[in-house]
């Protein structure tokens, strides 16, 4: 499946040590310019932060990108780009807003702060698997309309639309490599009567 993992939605996180306090802002993204505008945003939202700490990953290009702001080289932007690589997710950015206490973290406290601060933000967002999907149309009788609203589900399609007219008209979405499989069960179900018509293929949601 052409599929790929990503933050579900955009959100932030605290988190307090020895006094210095963590904000975690991420959000989905799907180019360099909107990660760009992502992180300009969250900095000029915290113009009076010790420090502005980002890391991003774009599918396209393979592009990833860090920065520590003004921390000890390796301390800070590195540590929130592997949490998004170990975690699997790309299309995301998270800038990492850091408050000082007063009270020295050391390098590696600085290492497990940052780490743990991103870690919460893309929880705290959570995740969602985007794949390859075809839209599809049905039109169908009332008396199918049960049984293929059931079928949809069953063979992971998302029913996005119903229109009751004369007929049904349903708008459905799957995953590519789905699609075959569920004409198939349409056509056996409704003994050949019924077709899916393609009108388009984009990345969606699936789960």
């Amino acid at each position: 499946m052409d599929s790929y993992k990503t933050l579900r939605k955009a959100d932030s996180a605290e988190y307090i040590v020895k006094k210095s306090r963590f904000i975690a802002s991420v959000k989905p993204v799907t180019s360099q310019d909107e990660a760009l505008a992502f992180i300009a945003e969250i900095s000029k939202k915290y113009w009076d932060a010790t420090h502005n700490v980002y890391a991003y990953i774009l599918r396209e290009g393979g592009v990833k990108r860090f920065s520590d702001d003004g921390e000890p080289q390796g301390t800070a932007g590195i540590p929130a780009l592997d949490v998004l690589e170990k975690s699997g997710v790309t299309d995301c950015a998270v800038v990492v807003t850091r408050y000082f206490g007063g009270i020295m973290l050391g390098a590696g406290g600085l290492v497990r702060a940052y780490s743990h601060s991103a870690s919460l933000g893309i929880n705290t967002a959570g995740f969602v698997t985007r794949a390859v999907c075809e839209r599809l149309e049905i039109r169908c009788d009332y008396s199918f309309y049960g049984k293929l609203s059931s079928l949809i589900p069953e063979c992971g399609g998302i029913i996005e639309d119903s229109a009751f007219e004369s007929d049904v008209k349903i708008t459905m979405r799957i995953p590519k490599d789905e699609s075959a499989a569920f004409s198939d069960k349409l056509t056996d179900a409704s003994l050949g009567r019924y077709m899916a018509e393609k009108t388009g293929e984009f990345y969606a949601d699936i789960d």
